[in-house]
């Protein structure tokens, strides 16, 4: 049986969009293979370059592995090349070192910086245009720091510590932004005052950020301005030197470091397979987002163009465009195996986030909602979780979160509080308290009488209760009698009991609840409905605290026991078997969940370990490239 053969040029938002898309709606047809291929083996999250050029994160957290991506996808296969030509003649995918048939090919090959020829920006200036740029870029703004500290002469000292951002787009906004939040950093390790280190932005256009409604902008532009970056408009760039630069009408500015961000244009090697161009070098597909001459290729994100509306820019080269053009691709690829009709390109944007600095930023959602600071820098990042929730990938969501929450290098969206790199050593005392805590509770239980191991019910629920007694009415009377006068006793002892967080002497400790919520209840009952049922319960219940008290004193799976005893810290107060004095407990284990293991106990080697042997088991071994042998075996 012949298959039909998809094969995806170009592992960035759109054609990993499209693959996850269609190897999901294919998985049941074995007919079918898919082919991703691009030149490196993992997908980069281009919108946070500048994250890295920062020194907020490092770029390793920007790289999200194909194979990881697709290994449970059987119908995708991952290949490392780089694709110089679609011969429409032969139906087949041309690269460096292979050749790919297909039926259908999707091009998402994604676009570069355009500096428009302006003279000395290949050679002196720097971009953002891949991971590898960035990283250059970081290292030479912090050399140019640590040279500027030691220069003496005020002309060079002021072209080592000028740093010139062109263009005040998504791209320069934000690592203008960036650069702002990493020059106090700079400056402490330097020794040098903040206000030494100058960044400038220059627009051509007499208003700035115009991506966003003007109202934004300002918000945006007073920001910068209170903080120290100097914002030139009607200021055009037009060469770049070693060390300043020439602007439109005359003058120069001295600076050794010049990032032009003022435009994109479709990757050059566009050129190379022949299809009609249009604006910036993009390939121009019809309203299906296919060429119009070969319905057989699609070609979306930023590398298309489609002039729906006729004003000659086509649509906006942004994440949520090449999304609606990847779902357009998917969508008719599948109309055109099913021979269903097929749909038309929709741009859907439902807003536009601009970050300027990793705690700050302005964002307009669906043009309705405003939002600037805290909650557009938190709508930036849902947007960013989203994305991974729609290519089905919950290791790289969850990822995502640790390296733009946690695994941080300064103060983010939560201002450093949820920082797991800060000082967790003094969270050992803590954790080994609570552990002992749950040791010496189970201490009591394992011996003597009053032994959770025995026969005796301890849980004095209720129902369970009634159950015991339901067996004769003298029993139970006399139970009744019990009862009650167990009740007036607890009544004449009411009078005694505070509320307290910590134990008053000559008086008992309240109970959090006095008796279960019938919610609760309900919940229990079903859990443990006879006393057979409960004396398995406690018997569980005495083990895994045992076992908790013990992981937590090792610092063996800290995370886990600290969660756990979160969870059974709720559930005694809810059950009306804790007091308020205790509640501490709850927050306690929390806290010791955030690296306390890892701070000085096992989790220092067991969890590397542990995530070493869970991302072989499921995700397989990372390569440094990824092909498919003739038979069709991944290497």
């Amino acid at each position: 049986m012949s298959k039909t053969n998809i094969v995806v040029i170009g592992g960035g938002f759109g054609g990993l969009y499209t693959t996850k898309h269609l190897a999901k709606k294919l998985k049941k047809r074995n007919d079918v293979k898919i082919t991703l291929i691009d030149k490196n083996p993992y997908m980069t999250m281009m919108t946070s370059l500048h994250e890295v050029a920062g020194n907020r994160v490092d770029a390793t957290s920007l790289q999200y592995d194909l194979q990881r991506l697709f290994s449970r996808r059987k119908n995708v296969d991952v290949v490392t090349d780089e694709i110089s030509k679609i011969d429409r003649d032969k139906h087949e995918v041309i690269g460096k070192y292979g050749t790919y048939p297909y039926d259908y090919v999707v091009l998402a090959i994604g676009s570069e910086p355009n500096d428009f020829g302006t003279p000395g920006v290949k050679e002196h200036g720097f971009m953002l245009g891949s991971l590898e740029q960035a990283e250059v870029l970081r290292d030479h703004i912090d050399l140019m720091v640590h040279m500027g500290s030691r220069e003496r002469d005020p002309e060079k000292r002021a072209q080592y510590l000028n740093f010139v951002v062109v263009g005040t787009g998504f791209t320069g906004t934000e690592m203008a932004g960036e650069l702002n939040s990493w020059r106090p950093e700079l400056a402490k390790r330097y020794n040098l005052d903040p206000s030494e280190i100058k960044i400038t932005m220059m627009e051509m256009a007499p208003t700035v950020m115009n991506m966003l409604d003007r109202p934004d902008a300002a918000k945006a532009e007073r920001y910068f301005k209170k903080h120290g970056v100097v914002i030139k408009t009607n200021t055009g760039v037009v060469g770049v030197h070693e060390d300043y630069v020439d602007l439109k009408d005359g003058s120069t500015f001295p600076t050794k470091t010049l990032i032009w961000t003022a435009g994109v244009k479709a990757k050059d090697s566009a050129a190379n397979f022949g299809f009609k161009q249009a604006r910036a070098g993009r390939i121009v597909v019809n309203e299906y987002s296919q060429l119009p001459e070969d319905p057989h290729v699609y070609v979306i994100g930023d590398v298309a163009f489609y002039d729906e509306n006729g004003s000659g820019r086509g649509e906006p080269q942004v994440v949520q465009g090449a999304e609606s053009a990847g779902k357009c691709a998917f969508k008719n690829i599948l109309a055109q195996i099913n021979n269903s009709e097929p749909v038309k390109f929709k741009g859907t944007y439902s807003g536009f986030m601009v970050s300027l600095g990793p705690s700050w930023g302005v964002a307009s959602l669906m043009n309705t909602f405003h939002l600037s600071g805290f909650f557009a820098i938190l709508m930036k990042d849902l947007v960013d979780m989203i994305y991974f929730i729609q290519i089905y990938s919950g290791y790289y969501l969850f990822h995502y979160i640790m390296d733009e929450w946690f695994r941080i290098k300064r103060p983010t969206l939560w201002r450093g509080n949820l920082n797991r790199y800060g000082n967790v050593l003094w969270t050992v005392p803590l954790r080994i308290y609570l552990g002992m805590m749950w040791l010496i509770d189970c201490w009591y239980k394992v011996q003597g009488s009053g032994s959770w191991f025995g026969n005796k019910l301890q849980l004095q629920f209720p129902w369970l209760m009634q159950a015991a007694t339901s067996g004769a009415s003298q029993k139970a009377g006399a139970a009744t009698s019990a009862a009650t006068n167990a009740a007036n006793s607890s009544s004449s002892a009411a009078s005694a009991v505070r509320f307290s967080l910590n134990f008053d002497y000559g008086h008992s400790p309240m109970p959090v609840f006095n008796q279960m919520p019938d919610w609760m209840q309900s919940i229990t009952k079903v859990l443990i409905p006879n006393n057979d049922a409960a004396l398995a319960a406690q018997k569980f219940m005495t083990v895994f605290e045992i076992a908790l008290g013990i992981l937590l004193v090792i610092g063996l799976c800290t995370w886990f026991a600290g969660a756990m005893s979160a969870i059974f810290t709720a559930i005694f107060c809810l059950s009306g078997m804790n007091y308020w004095v205790n509640v501490w407990m709850f927050f306690a284990a929390i806290a010791v969940m955030n690296g306390s293991g890892r701070a000085f106990g096992l989790d220092m080697w067991f969890v590397p370990w542990l995530e070493k042997k869970l991302g072989k088991w499921r995700y397989g071994i990372l390569k440094p490239f990824y092909l498919v042998d003739h038979n069709g075996h991944k290497n």
